[in-house]
């Protein structure tokens, strides 16, 4: 592609990449992850750099990943002998395409969903949009294909012209990024080979994932200085199950799951306040019950989790608040069946009876010691479902967990049981009382205000990328001690979901998101605004590099 790509301009060269890497489908958890990455690699060789140094790049396989998921990594070295290093970052999976409907087999053709959004009479905005011929279309070309294409673009443009660095540049580009992040958990060792190997030093990772506009009329284009983290806590909801014509004496698994979601579903009270920025509250993901078949008795349990993310606070803040919140939802849902149950003795005449509603919530590592007090065997218990179970999803397996050791249970009492399922990702942002994150703060406000004077945009600085991304897992906040409840509550973390915490503390890396810029993230209209993400992020990016090495090789 290289002969293609050195006869065109910046922007027809992002534009071009972007259009090939969209035509190929690299769905999260398909085979389709592994052969784009393989096509950058080959796509990579074709530039003169890689064909004289041949051993700065290569294919790192995600050790154990059923898929076959790979990571690619090009390495740059500037003409300066120095050993500050700044990562550009990307994913290449994609969410799936069911979304498009009768448009499925066009969701990685660009010109076709142009053409057909060209026509589309039932949103003007997008119409007009695709008429104007400033927006690239289709699965990926925004979240985030276009990314990878801009640092694509740049490292062609660096092997070139390696007189402009006072450092190196190193490409790390991996899948699952939409899923458990397998990729970037598993690039982190890599990472720290290659540190050692060329004694470098990470400066930066600049992640170019996509930004939008975050309110209607929304003008600014969006730098975020660091990612939100999160938690995926989980609930198993143990009830007493009842025949339908006396429901009065159980406890129902699903109400309280639906007392627990109405209380925590999209609560900002629950949220962080940090102002001026972009804080989201928790969101359920995932509510069901465990009834395999249809009988006319109660659920004999309920599963639920939640996104929750993290800004500032802690994984063992997070925890103690919804710990809190759950022991509410539990003590009312307890009045209210008291509650109904004497409306049942008024209505009826029948006597009344010794019943009692109360509901025990716990969390999975106390509800262990629980166990193990009564010199019940919990590790055989989940060493018979880790050996047993036929499924591997990650959730459904954690459940699997905590409702077998909830059959040890003698008293068999109705509780909840407070767990985090994964993934876990750590929150990594710059903090205030670093002189080395002030320094990179002034350096990026520096080269957003001279990129916008130049091209008339306008910048906003944010402190949190709020969508989640890879960058998280450079950098981790918490002291042992406060990663210990997580852990603690996590069934199994080390055999099931082992992110590195200790290499990612020895990293300690900020992670900055100078992201492509469109709409409809995630949806079937998806689409990339060219002429930002085309022509201007990639000399943001571009300037970005260079200030922050030259900047920091004389620190």
């Amino acid at each position: 592609m290289y002969q293609q790509l050195q006869t065109l301009s910046i922007s027809e060269q992002v534009e071009v990449i972007t259009r090939h890497l969209v035509g190929i489908n690299s769905i999260n958890s398909t085979d389709g992850e592994a052969a784009i990455v393989e096509e950058i690699h080959r796509l990579l060789y074709t530039f003169p750099y890689f064909q004289r140094y041949a051993d700065h790049l290569w294919i790192q396989n995600v050790k154990g990943d059923p898929t076959g998921r790979k990571n690619l990594f090009a390495f740059i070295e500037g003409s300066a002998q120095t050993k500050e290093t700044v990562i550009y970052q990307a994913h290449i999976d994609t969410v799936g395409v069911e979304d498009f409907g009768l448009l499925k087999d066009q969701a990685f053709s660009p010109d076709a969903l142009e053409d057909f959004f060209r026509s589309y009479e039932y949103n003007e905005e997008l119409r007009q949009e695709a008429q104007s011929g400033d927006w690239l279309f289709g699965r990926g070309a925004l979240d985030m294909k276009s990314g990878a294409a801009v640092h694509i673009a740049n490292l062609l443009y660096f092997s070139e012209h390696p007189e402009e660095l006072n450092g190196n540049i190193l490409l790390v580009i991996n899948g699952d990024e939409e899923s458990e992040h397998k990729g970037i958990t598993s690039a982190l060792s890599e990472l720290k080979r290659i540190q050692n190997k060329y004694h470098l030093e990470y400066v930066l990772a600049i992640n170019t994932d996509f930004t939008t506009p975050l309110y209607d009329g929304d003008v600014n284009k969006y730098v975020y200085t660091g990612t939100a983290g999160k938690m995926l806590p989980s609930f198993f909801i143990y009830g007493r199950e009842a025949h339908v014509g006396d429901t009065l004496a159980g406890i129902d698994p699903n109400f309280v799951a639906a007392k627990i979601t109405e209380r925590i579903h999209n609560n900002y009270e629950l949220a962080e306040t940090i102002p001026g920025e972009y804080v989201l509250p928790p969101t359920c993901l995932y509510q069901r019950d465990t009834k395999q078949q249809y009988t006319v008795q109660t659920a004999p349990s309920s599963q639920l989790y939640f996104n929750y993310f993290l800004f500032e606070a802690t994984p063992e803040e997070a925890l103690d608040q919804l710990l809190t919140e759950t022991k509410i939802v539990c003590s009312e849902t307890e009045e209210y069946m008291q509650k109904q149950f004497q409306a049942f003795v008024e209505k009826t005449g029948y006597p009344t009876r010794d019943l009692s509603w109360e509901i025990e919530v716990t969390t999975y590592h106390a509800f262990i010691s629980y166990l193990e007090d009564k010199g019940i065997d919990t590790r055989a218990a989940i060493d018979r479902v880790l050996s047993e179970s036929q499924t591997s999803e990650l959730r459904e397996l954690n459940f699997e967990i905590v409702s077998a050791l909830q059959e040890l249970d003698p008293n068999k009492k109705a509780r909840v049981i407070l767990f985090v399922a994964p993934p876990f990702l750590p929150h990594n942002y710059l903090k205030e009382e670093s002189l080395r994150d002030q320094h990179i703060k002034k350096s990026i406000e520096s080269v957003i205000e001279a990129v916008g004077e130049e091209t008339g945009e306008t910048f906003a600085v944010k402190k949190f990328f709020p969508y989640l991304a890879d960058g998280s897992f450079l950098s981790s906040h918490e002291t042992e001690e406060q990663l210990m409840p997580l852990l603690e509550n996590m069934p199994e973390w080390e055999k099931l979901y082992n992110v590195p915490f200790a290499t990612i503390k020895e990293f300690n890396l900020p992670s900055i998101n100078m992201g492509v810029y469109g709409k409809d993230g995630h949806k079937w209209t998806e689409r990339v605004y060219k002429p930002y993400s085309f022509e201007t992020l990639p000399k943001l990016v571009r300037q970005t590099t260079t200030h922050l090495l030259n900047e920091f090789c004389t620190v």
